[in-house]
């Protein structure tokens, strides 16, 4: 994955954390969450429709 190890990826996930803030982090994860879940839900209802 791009050439990235654990220790690459630990250091920028605190970087990103630090520069967000944990709750931002979880707001747009949550909000992300729901998105995808609206978009499922709208292709299920369309292949029902057909």
């Amino acid at each position: 994955m791009f050439g990235l190890g654990v220790p690459e990826l630990l250091i920028l996930m605190v970087i990103i954390i630090i520069l967000f803030g944990a709750g931002r982090i979880g707001k747009i994860a949550g909000e992300l969450g729901s998105g995808i879940r609206a978009f499922k839900e709208g292709i299920n209802e369309d292949k029902q429709d057909n």
